[in-house]
């Protein structure tokens, strides 16, 4: 709506017109986001603190004589337990976590490893809190409601600005899915107690300094989990790409010539680009290897380093020396979440037609 600068009153009507709507809209959006991420921030603190004092006592106990974790390590091999390291098992150093997340249970029929305890808690939290949130919709959001519109709404012009208004239509849910599932694993992951309490083997003092069987693992610190999503990113991308291209068009898009020539030059360029649609397929196979295993190696690196510094402060400061790699991993669980949620966007803009992509 326009007005006309040569009238200062209807200026001041404008003005307070506005006002009135940033007063009546947008503050309290603000005041109840705001409200919101001060609530998190501090769970989040009072996590941090829970876990250090439990951190602390478990260490305190741990360097107790007679304290049952700190057996000798031929009796900790001859017990044994399900999803050890196996240098570990035999008395040998390990350095660092595991690359692999140890069995919990372990039957014929089934079998429960320590990353798949958080990854099942991570969606029944998110699949309640959203039921939770959308309980009873009301017209002017608030509290959880308002969290979760705002953090839809924002994804979604995100993501449309990427991909364009036709495609996030077909595609939005897996893009929100993907980044809020990946986000939130990896800060459940940097909880106190991830990965840090569990069984190890005892150093020549008897003390126990080193976890080789946590009873927590985190998710997308384990190579099966991330080669998963990747592979379920696959299987909806083929699918997209047939149902936008059809079969013959996908081929096309993959091997097919591009451009008009004629005579010994079409050949030609047949040739070369039937070569280059075959390295065109060995990049797409090679997809999910490469998004599995950058989620994977900057997470686990992650853990290491916190572990490492854990280590190196000893039972007095070693929940002093891990404080600022915690604001790290925080920083590098949002980014790799955002990094593999607009790879899959991307990868899925290439394949679609040119105007499906841009319209």
């Amino acid at each position: 709506m326009g007005f006309s600068i040569e009238n200062p009153s209807e200026i001041k009507k404008e003005f307070r017109r506005q006002l009135q709507i940033w007063r009546t809209g947008c503050l309290p959006f603000m005041t109840q986001s705001f409200s919101v991420m001060t609530r998190a921030v501090r769970f989040l603190l009072r996590g941090l603190l829970l876990g250090m004092a439990v951190w602390f006592c478990t260490s305190a106990q741990a360097q107790m004589p007679g304290h049952p974790e700190t057996a000798a390590p031929e009796a900790v091999a001859e017990a044994g337990t399900v999803g050890e390291h196996p240098a570990a098992i035999h008395g040998e150093k390990v350095e660092g976590l595991t690359q692999h997340a140890p069995l919990l249970i372990d039957t014929p029929y089934f079998k429960f490893n320590s990353s798949m305890a958080i990854t099942w808690g991570v969606m029944l939290f998110l699949i309640l809190s959203a039921q939770i949130a959308t309980w009873r919709i009301k017209e002017v959001p608030e509290g959880a409601q308002n969290f979760w519109e705002w953090l839809v709404e924002s994804l979604y012009n995100f993501l449309q600005n990427i991909v364009g208004p036709v495609l996030i239509k077909k595609t939005f849910w897996f893009f929100a899915t993907i980044f809020i599932f990946i986000l939130t694993l990896n800060w459940f992951s940097l909880i106190p107690g991830v990965g840090t309490i569990g069984w190890g083997i005892p150093n020549e003092a008897g003390s126990l300094t080193h976890i080789t069987h946590p009873i927590l693992r985190g998710p997308n610190a384990d190579l099966n989990m991330t080669l998963a999503m990747a592979m379920v990113f696959f299987f909806f991308w083929t699918v997209w790409a047939i149902q936008a291209n059809g079969i013959g068009g996908f081929l096309m898009h993959l091997f097919g010539p591009q451009g008009e020539t004629k005579g010994l030059l079409k050949i030609l360029m047949i040739f070369v680009f039937l070569c280059v649609g075959v390295l065109e397929v060995v990049s797409i196979l090679f997809r999910p290897v490469s998004l599995s295993f950058r989620l994977y190696g900057n997470i686990f690196a992650g853990e290491n380093t916190l572990e490492t510094m854990a280590s190196l402060g000893g039972i007095w400061f070693g929940w002093l020396l891990p404080l600022p790699f915690y604001f790290l991993e925080l920083l590098v669980g949002l980014v790799q979440a955002l990094v593999f949620m607009l790879l899959t966007a991307v990868f899925t803009l290439l394949i679609m037609p040119h105007e499906e992509a841009h319209h």
